[in-house]
């Protein structure tokens, strides 16, 4: 078995293709073409879903790519095993060939085992094989065209090796290809083996999808005309094998971005439990850089707000590391040195990605500082009364006095194995809500609205288009000081304010229903925005704190809702009202 780099399984595996006739495609992005049901790109076949489905052709009718694909956040999500493990990743790549209508069975069972025996040298005899339980065809074909023994190819049920595209359309049994890396890597189970344990002996390196049914509504499936092959192996599982060790951050894909950390942070990577947040930092550094190299920008929802998740993610567990300042934009050269060769766009973008990854954690910075401290006190208190949920009440001090996301509370929780009570941390929310609300006097009502309505008489207004969006680009029409009540050009960092927007996705207090809360963000500054009201001639009024930079009239602003909030406020005034129904 020769000892290969991943740069070189890479390249190895795609000219094994092209040298078969295959076209070498490039990597699609992460952010799928004309796909609303996914949120990023998870598998090789991704890109090739409309080709699969016969609403696409292309010039080809066999494909080989090196796909780079994040599971986090949806369906696919292992954010949370992410470093915990020797396998999980949110970003890897992944290796597929394909068959559209061309080659079937017999073709890709002989090109995988050519592939990983001649060209990788992996030993026969420690290759084994999954087959769906009933699929005979692909039993004979690996007895056939690999020579495996019939007690080396297992009979799995629907669950391991059934694939399907959804609940209807193109279907298949699946083979998977697994390697034994010996019994010094059993969990040590009586009944050890594979279908039998999820240990690291029994690793799986491939997956040969053979698409040959429809399955229709009513879950009848019939032969396709022209049946298809959809493969993917993940290209830093076969690297921990090539390069003969145990995880795949021992790999050389890996590696040089812990050993950047270890320099960072003036710490030593060891691999055991100690090792994981070095392990979480060189993955999230992946993720990070080829998410924002695709266009996503940190948010508060959608693909935005799993990035930030990622990222801030990535940055918590370096101050673990005690490592205090920004730190994450100085992996960037890494992964791209890493990187490059293969996606040489990365390049372009170097300074753009630093600087995105660098401005979300000085921001951050700010809101954990405090925020850890109170936090780990209140999980030490727990830990000591023998109490399993954060209350809804503590999540919200957190939330309201020192900024910290709900979501980061959760994370924390779940690594101290602490719940937290959301349904608390929403009364609690209410609560504060109602206070403010039951706080302005008539009096202060009064003048605000004579000084809304003398400073922003000669503007139109609002448009509100939250209904459809919780995220839109949009113009400031005007800016008002909230302490002298004049109306301004410009509003410096620590200053209150009211802002006029040309169109807005924010709620405005009324029907029952709290105000949406959430950020205005610009070039060079970014207002957090904590109420908003309409005003009786339409105009919807944004007031909060300027936190960073400045912000000024006519200039181009990003209005962003806290989604989770809104959602959050949705249910709860929902269920306010079957309440009072029933």
């Amino acid at each position: 078995m020769e000892r290969l780099s991943g740069n070189e399984i890479r390249e190895r595996f795609l000219k094994f293709f092209v040298d078969k006739g295959h076209a070498r495609v490039e990597s699609s992005s992460l952010v799928p073409h004309n796909d609303p049901t996914l949120l990023f790109t998870n598998a090789g076949m991704v890109q090739f879903k409309d080709i699969f489905l016969g609403i696409e052709k292309k010039g080809y009718q066999r494909a080989a790519t090196s796909q780079k694909c994040v599971r986090a956040g949806g369906k696919h999500n292992d954010l949370d095993t992410v470093g915990r493990t020797a396998r999980h990743h949110t970003f890897f790549e992944m290796l597929g060939n394909f068959s559209f209508g061309d080659y079937f069975k017999a073709d890709a069972i002989s090109y995988a085992w050519e592939l990983l025996t001649v060209v990788f040298g992996l030993p026969k005899d420690k290759l084994w094989i999954t087959i769906y339980l009933d699929d005979d065809e692909a039993f004979a074909l690996w007895r056939e065209k690999a020579g495996i023994p019939a007690d080396r190819i297992l009979r799995l049920g629907e669950k391991d090796n059934f694939w399907s595209m959804g609940d209807t359309g193109p279907c298949g049994p699946c083979s998977e290809i697994l390697v034994d890396r010996g019994e010094e890597r059993s969990c040590g189970a009586v009944e050890c083996g594979i279908g039998k344990c999820d240990c690291d002996r029994w690793l799986e390196i491939w997956n040969l999808v053979f698409m040959q049914y429809n399955r229709d509504a009513q879950g009848v499936m019939t032969p396709l005309p022209k049946p298809s092959i959809d493969t993917g192996m993940g290209l830093e599982r076969i690297a921990s094998v090539l390069q003969q060790v145990d995880s795949n951050y021992d790999t050389d894909l890996l590696q040089p971005i812990i050993k950047a950390v270890e320099v960072i942070s003036n710490q030593a990577y060891h691999r055991g439990e100690m090792g994981f947040p070095f392990r979480v930092i060189a993955d999230h550094a992946r993720a990070c850089t080829f998410l924002i190299n695709d266009g996503v920008l940190p948010g508060n929802e959608g693909r935005g707000y799993v990035l930030r998740r990622i990222l801030r993610r990535a940055v918590r567990f370096g101050k673990v590391l005690n490592i205090q300042k920004p730190f994450m934009y100085q992996l960037v050269p890494v992964v791209l040195d890493l990187m490059v060769g293969a996606y040489p766009e990365l390049k372009e973008k170097r300074s753009y990605i630093e600087k995105v990854m660098k401005i979300e954690e000085e921001r951050f910075h700010e809101t954990l500082h405090e925020g850890m401290k109170i936090v780990g006190e209140i999980i030490a208190r727990l830990t000591e009364e023998g109490k399993e949920v954060i209350t809804g009440k503590d999540a919200f001090v957190l939330y309201d006095t020192y900024g910290f996301p709900l979501d980061l509370t959760e994370d924390i929780g779940v690594e101290a194995g602490l719940a937290v009570d959301k349904d608390g941390f929403m009364q609690e929310m209410e609560k504060q809500r109602e206070r403010a609300r039951a706080a302005r006097t008539d009096v202060r009502a009064g003048e605000d609205a004579l000084v809304f309505s003398e400073a922003l008489k000669e503007h139109p207004a609002t448009q509100f288009n939250g209904y459809t969006v919780g995220r839109l680009n949009t113009q400031v029409q005007a800016i008002v000081n909230l302490k002298e009540k004049v109306k301004v050009g410009r509003a410096e960092a620590g200053q209150t304010i009211a802002m006029l927007l040309a169109e807005t996705p924010f709620y405005p207090e009324g029907g029952g229903q709290s105000a949406d809360t959430g950020t205005i963000t610009t070039a060079m500054g970014r207002v957090e925005v904590t109420e908003v009201i309409k005003l009786p001639d339409g105009k919807i009024i944004h007031k909060g704190e300027a936190r960073e930079g400045f912000i000024e009239t006519g200039e181009a602003v990003t209005a962003e809702i806290d989604q989770e909030l809104r959602l959050a406020s949705a249910r709860n005034h929902t269920a306010t009202h079957l309440l009072h129904e029933a």
